[in-house]
């Protein structure tokens, strides 16, 4: 990997800190990379208060979309509560679902089929409604750029109500309501929230109109705090309060949809990286094998025993979805082997079998061992659809703008999109996409970076350390967990390999022999006979907290290792 060290702060930023806050200079270090440069910026962020989320009424559109809902209740309207397929869409629903039934009882809920209807509101979705005399339309975490599809749905009566937070195109859907704060004219402070956080907000609103307070929508949290994580929004502003009150509903008294999830680890807190890791790919693979209704099923029971019920059949849609990655995943590997596509600038693969709802983690999965700009690609009706991925800094997107005359159709982001095209056309696409990565991507972008927020002795980590650190979670994008680099380390002795395939390492690292540290290295195993013989190496981690048999002690999760008598 390429190790490249944050920008230290200015020496004036950093003194300032240790001054108001009364903190070591590594603790200022790291609130300024992170944009704390008060005493009220440092409150705010140590700090996170309910009473700091922002009136929902900044919001454009939201009185609209307040006072359609209290028309729909008076006139005893059909709602429904519409949402995408993915973690962010099925928390979206499940919670408005959820507190809209607490004051009506005509509401419905629809999440579109993945390989039906594909991503975002859909005809069929539409014709449900119509056919069910459905006529407001609640839409979360889809629909800013629906204007076709909102028309239909105008054409037979229907009302859409639009909770996203996607990036607009030039022009709105014409619903009764559009709630997005990226829209150019939507003047809400926050802009980074996901979509079922939007959700959230209209459901703080509509709460106080009817002299309901933020304490009274503290049990939805859980929803909005696993979507921020899953969804991989900024952890700040309005998000790090979200996240922050969500993670302490999580850990006393989450649903029972997730409390039944939780129930199958023996541990007693869950951070947000457990939610990623452990919750968010549960649910996700609802849609992803069978349909997204499990999932919003399961996070609106009632009762635990109904919740456990649900919770095993996720269970297993995941472990079906673990095998077919890991398959896929195997034989990706073996083709681009076999083809002799080792050296390219991109990785472009291609089965008419493969399942089309793990092809997106594939993708990713690939890049972990080719680290290069990324297609997998699977056989969808009469066409070939792929999902790609990208490594940092370089805009898929672009690139398939590029080769878009071999294309039917292509969205998505600089980071991940998903396209489809003719059979005939795949060796065409795969030659151009390839021509077209090699003149724009960089020799230095297809090195993966590890970003380092400083490098330190292993005396300045201490308890008053960990203390502290403790509170910067929850972490996330712009508020990652601290990564440090020590130098000069070596294993006291007992370093040992873990694993079926001994693929992962077990380290006590000490840097002059005074003290150690317990260090995890997960896929590191390789370093095993290389470190031997108390073997000086640099080391980039994060610090953890291991939970075994009840006890809590700190460790090194390992990032990178470089022997030293390899460095420049």
């Amino acid at each position: 990997m390429r190790w490249t060290l944050k920008p230290k702060p200015t020496p004036e930023a950093i003194d300032h800190l240790v001054t108001v806050l009364q903190v070591d200079p590594l603790i200022a270090t790291l609130l300024v990379q992170r944009g704390i440069k008060t005493f009220e910026d440092a409150r705010h962020f140590f700090r996170p208060s309910l009473d700091e989320l922002h009136d929902p009424y900044l919001m454009k559109d939201m009185g609209k979309a307040v006072a359609r809902l209290e028309r729909a209740f008076d006139k005893q309207e059909r709602i429904l509560v519409f949402g995408d397929y993915d973690v962010d869409g099925t928390t979206a629903v499940a919670l408005m679902a959820s507190y809209l039934r607490t004051i009506y009882s005509e509401i419905d809920t629809y999440i579109p089929d993945r390989y039906a209807e594909g991503y975002g509101i859909s005809n069929a979705g539409i014709d449900y409604a119509d056919h069910n005399g459905i006529t407001l339309i609640v839409a979360l975490d889809c629909g800013i750029k629906s204007l076709d599809k909102v028309a239909y749905a105008q054409s037979k009566g229907i009302d859409f109500i639009i909770c996203d937070h996607h990036l607009p195109g030039d022009t709105v859907p014409d619903a009764v309501a559009v709630l997005d704060p990226k829209q150019r004219d939507c003047n809400y402070p926050y802009k980074e929230l996901c979509g079922c956080g939007v959700g959230f907000k209209l459901v703080q609103a509509l709460a106080a109109k009817r002299g309901e307070t933020i304490d009274d929508l503290i049990p939805y949290l859980d929803l909005v705090a696993t979507a921020i994580g899953a969804d991989i929004v900024p952890v700040t502003g309005e998000n790090r309060i979200l996240a922050y009150y969500g993670l302490q509903v999580i850990n006393k008294n989450p649903r029972p949809g997730i409390r039944a999830l939780l129930m199958q680890y023996k541990q007693k807190y869950f951070t947000i990286t457990d939610i990623v890791f452990k919750v968010a790919p549960k649910i996700n693979a609802a849609g992803r094998i069978e349909h997204g209704n499990f999932a919003v099923a399961l996070l609106t029971k009632f009762t635990l025993e109904e919740a456990m019920r649900a919770a095993k059949q996720i269970v297993e849609f995941n472990s079906e979805r673990r095998e077919l990655d890991k398959e896929i995943t195997a034989a990706a590997l073996q083709q681009i082997q076999r083809d002799n596509e080792v050296h390219r600038k991109t990785t472009v693969v291609y089965q008419e079998s493969w399942h089309k709802g793990v092809i997106g983690i594939v993708a990713s999965r690939l890049i972990e061992t080719y680290y290069r700009p990324t297609l997998v690609f699977t056989k969808s009706g009469d066409k070939l659809a792929a999902s790609a991925r990208s490594v940092k800094n370089f805009d898929v997107y672009n690139a398939l703008e590029a080769c878009s005359d071999y294309l039917e159709q292509f969205g998505g982001h600089m980071y991940a999109a998903g396209l489809t095209l003719k059979e005939s056309n795949y060796l065409h696409f795969k030659n151009r996409f390839e021509e077209v990565v090699s003149q724009t991507i960089t020799d230095e972008q297809l090195i993966p970076e590890i970003e380092i927020d400083a490098v330190i002795d292993l005396t300045q980590i201490d308890d008053k350390l960990l203390r502290i650190l403790k509170q910067f979670e929850p972490h996330g994008p712009e508020n990652m967990s601290p990564v440090f680099c020590t130098k000069n380390l070596y294993d006291t002795g007992y370093m040992r390999t873990l694993g079926n395939e001994r693929e992962h390492l077990k380290l006590e690292v000490t840097q002059d022999g005074s003290c150690s540290t317990s260090s995890i290295g997960f896929g590191f195993g390789k370093f095993y006979s290389k470190l031997l013989g108390k073997q000086r190496f640099n080391m980039v981690y994060s610090l953890e907290e291991n939970e075994w048999n009840g006890k809590i002690s700190t460790q090194f999760q390992i990032k990178d290792i470089q022997i030293e008598n390899s460095l420049n």
